[in-house]
């Protein structure tokens, strides 16, 4: 017998309208515990299934209970009586067990056992019983099916607990006879007479018993029969009597509940099947569910990644392109100060070539002086020649003034030539640097459009940041619904797997009857 310790002698109370049902196979191991039973017992489920039931058993109850126990279960006879089990941790409570044996078609397959909260009373005549019979040391007493009966002498004061229909019957019309053969032969007259009366007496005395067992007996371990048939399931069918009185009422209700409790059986059995069915499609859908849920999760994740890359690289390209207008915008106003500087370069070289074409002029005015110095000399030098000796020297001086005239004139072609190479220098350098000028607008003109650009593009990349910023945001908050469904997701599955097993735990609790 196994020993369950440590015990710690405190009694555990439950509800009065409890009712802790089990069922085992015929060697004993757990298939089923409701829930009622879990909760009093301190043991989970799956500490309890696939156990031997005796896993609850308390040191205390005597072997010689769930001997009587086993033996009424193996005649095929329910059997009741008060029981103390254990609890997970130690502590104790009572149950006023009522097992039954689970026969199907005449075969055993298991047992079934439920247990509601007996009275105070009950549990103080049952303690000390139990407790001597442990310690053997309740001589007199034993249990019989559950019931406690005197050994010795005094089980005739308890026969009428054990003794059966019939032979109630046969003890009573025996009695009954004892008594007529006692007043014929004390009280008879002539002995012929007596033998004859006797005779009659025995005769009728087992023509009544005949009768009662045939009316009362039969009918009754009939009636006895039907009924263990329904507690048992064994028999499905209906029986009934061809009569109306207490007996033949009592087979007709017997034979009602067996039809309504096949009924119940039937019915729930098929909507647990049912329920079973739609619990393991929302499982699946929810399982589904639960890794597609994932995946979003894990896709708005890396999209929240990506977001924030995107946000730092946008930003990034924000800082730049703001760098980019400020150095666009520097370079234009350089540019625009280069275009003034070239314009003042071009009026400079403007006039630079008109005062090159004065010049020009006055070297023509110098070179018509000198001719006309060279024609007076000439004019000087024939009128001194006429004079003759009075004008040889001024004929010298005509000479010299004539000479300086020439060599002002050379000087003044010189002159002309270097003026003319460079004025068309400077025509060349101006039209070049007025060419300039014109490519230098053009790339003011470009540059104010590009810094015009840079600008519009800094705004727009300022404007994307924020966007994208915004967009981060409500993708973070996405990512944080997402998290927040999955994990509803991951409960309600968890509630599903629960509900499944709880619908199968119900399939299994129906199948017990069926």
């Amino acid at each position: 017998m196994r020993d369950n310790r440590p015990v710690t002698q405190q009694e555990h109370d439950f509800a009065d309208d409890a009712t802790l049902m089990s069922t085992t196979d015929h060697e004993g191991y757990i298939t089923y515990a409701n829930e009622a039973f879990n909760e009093v017992s301190g043991f989970s489920p799956q500490d309890l299934l696939g156990q031997p039931h005796n896993i609850v058993r308390h040191p205390d109850m005597p072997r010689e209970a769930f001997a009587d126990m086993w033996t009424t279960l193996k005649q095929g006879e329910p059997w009741t009586a008060l029981v103390k089990n254990r609890r997970s941790n130690g502590d104790h409570y009572w149950v006023r067990a009522n097992a039954v044996p689970i026969i199907r078609d005449g075969v055993n397959e298991g047992y079934m056992s439920v247990r509601t909260k007996p009275s105070r009373r009950e549990i103080e005549q049952f303690e000390p019983l139990y407790l001597a019979m442990s310690r053997r040391q309740a001589s007199g007493r034993r249990l019989y099916k559950g019931v406690l009966l005197r050994t010795g002498p005094g089980i005739l004061l308890d026969m009428f607990k054990v003794l059966s229909v019939r032979g109630r019957i046969r003890l009573n019309v025996g009695l009954l006879w004892l008594a007529l053969m006692a007043g014929l032969f004390l009280f008879g007259g002539d002995p012929a007479q007596t033998a004859a009366t006797a005779s009659l007496a025995s005769a009728l005395s087992a023509i009544l018993c005949l009768a009662l067992e045939r009316q009362l007996a039969r009918p009754l371990e009939l009636l006895r029969r039907r009924a263990l048939d329904v507690a048992t399931g064994n028999n499905r069918n209906v029986m009934n009597l061809d009569r109306v009185d207490e007996i033949g009422m009592t087979m007709r209700t017997i034979s009602q509940l067996g039809l309504m409790f096949r009924w119940l059986v039937d019915d729930v059995s098929e909507q647990a099947v049912a329920v079973r069915t739609a619990v393991n499609s929302i499982a699946r859908g929810n399982q589904d569910l639960d890794v597609r849920t994932e995946q979003a999760s894990a896709s708005i994740e890396s999209t929240a990644s990506a977001m924030e890359e995107m946000i730092a690289t946008v930003q990034n390209n924000a800082e730049t392109a703001e760098q980019a207008n400020v150095l666009s915008g520097a370079a234009s106003r350089a540019a625009e100060r280069g275009g003034e500087a070239m314009a003042q370069i071009v009026a400079t070289m403007q006039d630079i070539s008109t005062d090159s074409r004065r010049i020009m002029d006055i070297i023509g005015i110098i070179d018509e002086i000198a001719f006309q110095t060279n024609f007076l000399a000439l004019n000087a030098a024939v009128e001194a020649a006429r004079a003759g000796a009075q004008g040889r020297g001024f004929a010298v001086v005509a000479s010299e003034v004539r000479a300086l005239a020439q060599r002002s004139a050379a000087s003044a072609q010189e002159i002309k030539t270097l003026i003319e190479a460079s004025a068309t220098k400077i025509e060349a350098g101006s039209r070049m640097v007025d060419e300039a000028g014109q490519v230098i607008d053009r790339i003011v003109a470009q540059a104010q459009q590009v810094s015009s650009l840079i600008a519009e593009i800094s705004t727009a990349t300022r404007e994307q940041s924020e966007g994208i910023g915004q967009i981060g945001q409500v993708v973070t908050h996405m990512d944080h619904l997402t998290q927040q469904n999955a994990s509803l997701v991951k409960r309600s599955a968890a509630a599903s797997a629960d509900l499944d097993w709880q619908a199968g735990q119900l399939v299994e609790a129906v199948r017990v009857f069926r």
